[in-house]
């Protein structure tokens, strides 16, 4: 497996994003990862190796800059930063998208990467980032949002192109059960073509992240149960859109 680091600027920011592919300089089809509110660390690799034994070259994305990376979420000061980056984002989701999309082309236009076959996934705040993109209008085939914030949008939105999965905790603080509904039936009115939203009972925010507690917020805590569960889930879908 090859693993480069690769910068990209985006509006005045720098971006250094990894790049994980199988070493045989073949494009394969590609999924993008947008990390959660902490940037890109130790799940998204997790994932992007996993997803390159696979057969899939994998970008994991930096989406607040290098200068906010290796954050550690339990100290109280990387924590209220990444909280604060997160929160002003969140203030403009419209012009945020825009460097999503800009992420997106990115990867698209790796030479590992089938441009034409790309999926996205998210975690936490970069599973509302996968979702904004699909709301967006961006052309791409799977988006895939786990545990992630379901805000309904506060900007113009699109026809949803991509097949979208949601894995989500019903007891997530972050994302109360009248946030699903809503996602449910945005999705329906926006003429998503192939959605599903998969509810674990029991489980919290963060279930992917074995780091989870040391946010020390209620609910929110790794659950190896649903981690696997919306893994193979997601995988199913990968599989069923790129290997016909």
């Amino acid at each position: 497996m090859n693993k480069r680091e690769m910068s990209q600027t985006h509006e005045g920011t720098e971006l250094l994003h990894e790049v994980y592919d199988d070493g045989s300089g073949v494009a394969r089809p590609g999924v993008v990862i947008l990390p959660s509110f902490a940037n890109r660390g130790a799940v998204e690799a997790e994932y992007a190796e996993r997803l390159v034994a696979l057969g899939y070259s994998v970008l994991a994305a930096d989406i607040f800059g290098k200068d906010m990376l290796g954050l550690d979420v339990g100290k109280d000061e990387d924590k209220q930063r990444a909280f604060d980056t997160m929160n002003e984002k969140l203030e403009d989701r419209g012009a945020y998208v825009k460097q999503q999309q800009a992420i997106l082309d990115f990867a698209k236009g790796l030479d590992v990467v089938d441009g034409d076959q790309v999926a996205v996934m998210g975690f936490c705040f970069g599973g509302l980032c996968t979702l904004d993109l699909a709301r967006s209008g961006a052309d791409f085939k799977v988006a895939g949002s786990f545990h992630g914030l379901l805000k309904i949008p506060n900007f113009a939105t699109q026809k949803v192109t991509p097949k979208v999965a949601v894995f989500h905790g019903w007891d997530d603080p972050m994302a109360p059960p009248a946030d699903v509904v809503a996602l449910g039936q945005e999705l329906t009115e926006q003429g998503a073509c192939d959605w599903q939203i998969h509810a674990y009972g029991g489980v919290g925010h963060a279930f992917t992240n074995p780091q989870a507690g040391k946010l020390e917020i209620d609910d929110v805590v790794y659950d190896a149960d649903a981690a696997s569960r919306s893994w193979d889930s997601f995988c199913d879908l990968l599989e069923a859109t790129f290997r016909k």
